[in-house]
């Protein structure tokens, strides 16, 4: 089965030009089928805070109103997206950006309101992922770079988590493909000290991850990561890996940087 690399982009890296142009020449330089999604909250609220629009977070995760959702589908699938998709031209990685919405490529559902109203929040499941039209791009050797962005008929454009969106595109195409799915951020991987940058867990099982959670040592920005891996991992997919952006090179290969999670 031929292997597919899904890579996630996402915390600092994304709000650092010299950061991010040395991953971007790092992915356009990897020689496998391979998906791209990005991120970009920081600087969605750093434009929102220029346009009058503030963020409102609960649990770490953004109300999605009307005006937030303007602000995101600008913000995310125009300016980021385009941004890293012309880089990766000039680098002859022949990318193209989506949405959700574009080719129907990812459905999804409002969130329901229960305690907490996330607005125009999307939930996906496999089964909402057009795999069919992914698959023709790849074997077109065209680049799909993702924004985090899906679509309901009936809600329209929706925010959905990048993390998710990684693991429920590898879940889907997991019959066709050997999948790693790569998160990459600032950080080197999944830390036992968060104020140690070299204390790295090189790998973590489901028995492992649930005496993590149990001890509560992780910082809340990795619980989305280890909470999407684990789903992923239980639903067909072969490997996940958190590391470094600037690890990216090192960890297409058996030899790797920051933490590994395999079924």
């Amino acid at each position: 089965m031929q292997k597919l690399y899904i890579i996630k982009i996402g915390g600092n890296v994304l709000d650092d030009e010299t950061a991010l142009a040395t991953f971007l020449k790092d992915f356009a330089n990897i020689q496998y089928p391979k998906i791209l999604i990005h991120g970009g909250g920081k600087i969605a609220t750093k434009i929102g805070h220029q346009l009058g629009i503030e963020s409102n977070y609960i649990n770490g995760r953004r109300i999605t109103d009307e005006p937030t959702r303007d602000l995101v589908t600008m913000v995310y699938g125009g300016l980021i997206n385009k941004q890293i998709v012309t880089q990766l031209q000039a680098h002859q990685c022949n990318a193209m950006g989506l949405t959700g919405a574009d080719g129907n490529v990812i459905k999804a559902t409002r969130r329901p309101v229960g305690e907490i109203d996330f607005g125009f929040v999307g939930d996906i499941v496999p089964k909402d992922v057009n795999t069919s039209f992914l698959y023709f791009l790849l074997k077109q050797n065209i680049i799909p770079v993702f924004a985090p962005l899906t679509y309901s008929p009936e809600h329209g454009i929706l925010n959905t988590n990048a993390d998710t969106i990684a693991s429920v595109l590898a879940v889907a195409l997991s019959k066709h493909f050997q999948i790693r799915v790569v998160y990459c951020f600032e950080k080197k991987g999944v830390l036992a000290d968060i104020e140690n940058e070299t204390s790295v867990i090189k790998n973590i099982d489901s028995k492992a991850y649930a005496e993590l959670l149990e001890q509560k040592v992780l910082f809340d920005g990795i619980l989305p990561k280890l909470e999407n891996a684990f789903d992923a991992i239980q639903n067909g997919v072969n490997e996940i890996l958190i590391g470094s952006a600037s690890d990216l090179s090192k960890n297409m290969g058996e030899e790797t940087e920051g933490t590994l999670i395999k079924k």
